[in-house]
């Protein structure tokens, strides 16, 4: 998946109970729902390994 803000890579962030998606070269973070649509075979695989995703 790419950032919309610079096309970087992102990547699965989970932290204190909380999950995102987290550029690797800009550090922008998205809430899940904010990239759902866009979510990839591979990042679905990783977020299915959590029970709940949070949305704060």
């Amino acid at each position: 998946m790419k950032c919309r803000e610079c096309s970087g890579e992102l990547e699965v962030a989970r932290s204190c109970g909380r999950v995102r998606m987290r550029c690797t070269s800009c550090g922008k973070e998205y809430q899940i729902h904010e990239v759902a649509a866009d979510l990839d075979d591979k990042t679905v695989a990783i977020l299915e390994r959590y029970t709940a995703i949070i949305y704060d």
